[in-house]
């Protein structure tokens, strides 16, 4: 069973993250700390995140995007506190 949501947060993603196993990389963080949300490719050669649960997971998640996996370069992140939604699993988006 699921604990229900206590954080959200979206997130964008700058840099060299595109074509560098960065949402695959993403989802295997987020299912490690047991955080639910979403992660995908944007037109801009951006990534965009959604991270929902615990507190601390949450944080350490956006934590994790400033740097990602070993082969991005990240520049920058942009960070979106949002209100819960209620995400109970993790998915990559195309």
């Amino acid at each position: 069973m699921t604990s229900p949501a206590t954080d959200r947060a979206r997130v964008v993603i700058h840099g060299q993250v595109q074509g560098v196993f960065f949402r695959d990389a993403c989802s295997e963080e987020a299912a490690s700390r047991g955080v639910s949300g979403w992660v995908r490719n944007t037109a801009e050669d951006t990534v965009e995140a959604v991270f929902e649960g615990d507190a601390d997971a949450v944080a350490h998640m956006v934590e994790w995007c400033h740097s990602g996996p070993p082969r991005a370069h990240v520049t920058d992140v942009d960070l979106h506190p949002e209100e819960p939604d209620g995400l109970t699993d993790f998915s990559v988006r195309e």
